[in-house]
């Protein structure tokens, strides 16, 4: 049965681009985006965006498939295995595309091998971030408290294993700081510990806390990205303390390898165009990503090599080794 599907969808992707050569439309049925996130969660409220949008740009039908859990492992790994028809995508992160080979020896699907670019979509700053009314004023403030104070200065994060978790562990290092790191089961978790007083600080996206500081229940130290973020520019970049710091989660559509270069072209110009459109460039902001297009998929390939060579080096720099 494996290797019968496996033929049926090598024959799809073979013929494919034959039968839109000679004047087949693509897309004519539903399109489907696959993403490891649950409904509701930052990322899935971005693809959802996406995809109301793809669908009148396509004409079909996109339809949002959610499969969390394992750290990005499950969806990526369903993605990786659906047909390349040109009908599948993986709305993807950071994690599922860079990161988790670093963390794990063995994984069910290749990220560099197992999928196509297609089209980088945004960048997903994280922040640490504290209680609203927080004694804590500043990373400066943060910094001197936990020298003062070894190991008495709490900070969540989603687990050491994690992308949060990772960018906690690298700007304790950086800044020379002396916290206690403290994992959670979940970002959510972690930052509902900190809005209830049991923990100091917290290292979480952008995506998932935004509405949070609007609600005047939490409120950003630095954000970590390479400069101030559009919309919250009252809020330091790590950078300004840290020279030369980023540690940004993204997401970026990609196809299992194979996909006809139509469809895959296709995408790639009509997410282009979304991101150019300066209403949903907001509704994104709104949630906490900035949108962000780098181009052709060649130029989401070439970002791709670079992260996984900036992110070699990040594991060394941690003492981060695979398991």
């Amino acid at each position: 049965m494996k290797r019968r599907n496996f033929v049926q969808a090598g024959l799809l992707a073979t013929t494919a681009p034959y039968a839109w050569a000679q004047g087949g439309a693509w897309p004519d049925k539903p399109v489907k985006l696959i993403l490891s996130q649950p409904p509701g969660s930052g990322p899935d409220t971005i693809a959802r965006l996406l995809g109301d949008r793809l669908a009148k740009s396509l004409g079909q039908a996109v339809v949002i498939e959610n499969k969390p859990g394992g750290q990005n492992i499950i969806g990526a790994q369903a993605a990786a295995r659906s047909p390349a028809d040109g009908y599948t995508f993986y709305f993807a992160t950071t994690a599922a595309l860079v990161t988790n080979k670093y963390l794990f020896k063995t994984m069910p699907y290749d990220p560099q091998k197992d999928f196509e670019p297609v089209a980088f979509v945004a960048k997903s700053p994280f922040a640490v971030i504290v209680k609203a009314d927080s004694p804590i004023t500043s990373m400066q403030d943060l910094i001197a408290r936990s020298k003062a104070a070894p190991g008495k200065v709490s900070l969540a994060n989603e687990g050491p294993r994690t992308f949060g978790g990772i960018i906690a562990r690298f700007i304790n290092a950086k800044a020379k700081m002396d916290v206690n790191l403290v994992s959670y089961a979940s970002v959510g978790v972690a930052v509902q510990d900190v809005i209830g007083g049991h923990a100091d600080v917290v290292v979480a996206d952008l995506a998932s806390t935004a509405q949070l500081v609007r609600q005047g229940r939490l409120r950003y130290l630095a954000v970590t990205a390479a400069k101030r973020v559009a919309g919250w520019e009252q809020v330091p970049a790590l950078s300004e303390l840290l020279p030369n710091f980023e540690m940004v989660g993204w997401f970026a559509m990609v196809a299992p390898t194979g996909t006809p270069a139509a469809a895959v072209a296709r995408m790639n110009r009509e997410i282009n165009t979304m991101l150019a459109d300066a209403d949903t460039a907001q509704r994104m902001l709104t949630v906490g990503p900035i949108a962000e297009s780098l181009g052709g998929p060649d130029k989401l390939n070439n970002f791709l090599q670079q992260e996984h060579a900036r992110w070699s080096e990040v594991a060394k720099e941690i003492g981060l080794l695979p398991e």
